[in-house]
């Protein structure tokens, strides 16, 4: 969004007082009418960088423009390195709590491990204490990992998780799917005692408390006992629950004893809206989580940067490791204005490969399921969008997608399809279908031209409502040759919008993505990848079916032709007003004499002729 005098009077003035600022780096200081501040950013370079915010031509994010528009006037203080611009800028946030920096607040709350009363307690996570006879473990700070140990404990030793009443409920139904899964004891059949239950749940809780290592050492002893006692029946299911163990702490991510203290960040973002998750792992237990809302999305780096030193600042203590789902540019300098600030050293990274990095996708899923709980959409679209903006190499998340396909029989009937995807899923109401105008041999490179000329004509000439939105993605269904010859038309009618091509393999699968120079694989970005595939499926869909009508059309229209007095348009007329063979039918003599303009002796002849088709 370009920002203009109409919505700040004042740009003259701020872009006069910009060209005479310095270059140092230091810390600038937005105020809006009432000179309250409004937000405080830090720069190496000052002028180069408020001037960004005042250029007759920057085109800014909905959140920066809202910010630009107010601003009556800015303060500066310059600094001696960017690094004291950095420790001087997160002073001030704290002081003033400006509006348009991020401000954080996460959905704390605390929770509860609950061992119910009775001959066979259950384990269930709950968000408060009852007033019950049941035992609360806990509180913990995070309902996350608490739900995920609870879940986590319940499957590993196959305790019930379904609503029957024991021992009331014994052998009064089948068993449900649970049991057969070989995810639950099967205590509904009446074949397990209290005992047996009771030292089971004990080792659940056990597990829960002092991780993995301690309850299989212990376990391990028991079932050595119980052989050594010929109760090789116990013996074995310890075995079993030994190995259920093992394999869940393959998966699992609750638990590892490898991970001593360290914190996992992620950012997700819809193109509009941000939202950030940590994840806390202390001596090689999940912790906690938090949570936050960033609201308008900007600069991905900044946001990193800006939420990292907010989040961090008002600790009283940190951990030594910090590991991101992505990189950003100001790591290394965020890493040292830490480490200065709590006197050892903070490592940030961002692993590559391994469990580190799994951790690194479940706060990313974490965050992402926060901002769908924000935005109304799932969390796998949310990441999807992420994945392509990244793997393409765009500068925003795409919020507003159009597709476009050819479709022909030879060089009749050509044909193109337009379909539209905004945040992650198809709005049908945008769908555009073009009959090719200007081409008379099949050619879909200029037919694709044609195409995006006129759709962008319709833009900039405000004839059609439904071309009004500039995308933020084109995607054409077609390879370099499609992206090569489109590129120019959009270059001559000042068209900036990234354009890429949706290329397919020998079975009309999606295989990569076109670039006009090379190809960009998706296959380690795989909600990306299903997302074009969708994309791709749609638009080929909506153009094969409009050239298969048309195609329809132009067959019987042609069979019209063959009465003496119709002719080509008398033809087309008729299939417009009757629009389906059946409602020709339908139609008598006279109604189609009045339609076509014939006379009603044609007009018979015609009837006719309709009735054996």
């Amino acid at each position: 969004m370009i920002i203009t005098e109409k919505e700040n009077e004042r740009l003259p003035f701020l872009r006069d007082k910009t060209s005479k600022l310095t270059t140092k780096p230091g810390c600038y200081i937005m105020k809006n009418k009432e000179l309250k501040i409004i937000y405080i950013g830090k720069a190496k370079n000052l002028k180069n960088r408020v001037s960004s915010y005042f250029r007759p031509w920057q085109d800014h994010l909905p959140k920066v423009w809202k910010m630009v528009s107010q601003v009556f006037d800015y303060d500066f203080i310059v600094t001696d390195s960017e690094f004291e611009a950095l420790v001087l800028e997160c002073s001030l946030i704290k002081q003033y709590s400006p509006k348009y920096n991020i401000l954080l607040k996460d959905d704390k709350g605390y929770s509860y491990i609950r061992v119910t009363q009775g001959p066979y307690p259950r384990l269930q996570a709950v968000l408060q204490k009852e007033d019950d006879d049941s035992e609360y473990i806990g509180p913990y700070t995070s309902s996350f990992a608490v739900k995920q140990a609870v879940e986590e404990a319940n499957k590993v030793f196959m305790l019930p998780t379904c609503s029957r009443r024991f021992p009331e409920d014994f052998r009064k139904q089948r068993p449900c799917l649970n049991y057969h899964i070989k995810q639950c004891m099967g205590v509904c059949k009446g074949k397990i005692g209290q005992k047996e239950y009771n030292d089971t749940l004990k080792q659940a809780i056990d597990y829960i408390k002092n991780g993995s290592e301690q309850s299989v050492e212990r376990m391990t002893e028991e079932m050595y006992k119980a052989s050594e006692e010929m109760n090789f029946e116990l013996a074995a299911r310890l075995r079993d629950r030994i190995a259920a163990i093992s394999k869940a702490s393959e998966s699992q991510k609750i638990i590892d004893e490898s991970i001593k203290n360290c914190d996992i960040a992620a950012l997700a973002q819809n193109g509009i809206n941000a939202c950030a998750s940590i994840i806390m792992y202390r001596g090689g237990r999940l912790f906690d989580k938090a949570s936050f809302f960033l609201g308008d999305t900007y600069d991905t780096d900044r946001m990193y940067s800006d939420f990292l030193i907010q989040y961090y600042s008002n600790k009283d203590s940190i951990v030594h490791d910090i590991l991101l789902e992505s990189d950003f540019t100001e790591r290394e300098l965020v890493s040292r204005f830490l480490s200065e600030r709590y006197g050892h050293a903070v490592r940030i990274n961002v692993p590559q490969r391994g469990q580190l990095m799994k951790l690194t996708a479940l706060a990313k899923s974490n965050a992402a399921e926060y901002l769908s709980i924000k935005v109304g959409r799932t969390s796998k679209e949310i990441i999807a969008l992420e994945e392509l903006a990244k793997a393409l190499g765009l500068s925003k998340t795409p919020q507003y997608i159009e597709c476009y396909d050819i479709s022909n029989l030879a060089s009749t009937d050509m044909v193109a399809g337009m379909v539209v995807f905004e945040n992650g899923r198809p709005s049908k109401k945008k769908y555009k279908r073009f009959s090719i105008k200007t081409v008379a041999e099949q050619d879909d490179y200029a037919c694709m031209a044609e195409v995006l000329e006129r759709r962008f004509k319709n833009y900039f000439e405000k004839t059609d409502e439904g071309f009004s939105q500039m995308p933020d993605l084109i995607l054409l269904d077609g390879g370099n040759g499609h992206v090569n010859a489109v590129a120019p038309v959009l270059e001559r009618m000042g068209v900036s919008c990234p354009l890429f091509g949706l290329v397919k393999d020998s079975k009309h699968r999606t295989r990569a993505v076109a670039t006009g120079g090379g190809e960009i694989s998706l296959t380690k970005a795989r909600a990306a990848f299903n997302l074009v595939t969708s994309i791709q499926d749609e638009v080929h869909r909506v153009a094969i079916t409009y050239q298969a009508k048309k195609h329809i059309k132009s067959s019987f229209g042609l069979q019209l032709t063959k009465i003496k007095g119709i002719g080509e348009k008398k033809a087309q007329k008729l299939i417009t007003e009757y629009k389906t063979k059946e409602a020709l039918k339908q139609a008598s003599a006279d109604d189609l004499a009045k339609c076509a303009g014939v006379s009603l002796e044609t007009a018979k002849e015609l009837e006719q002729m309709i009735k054996q088709l």
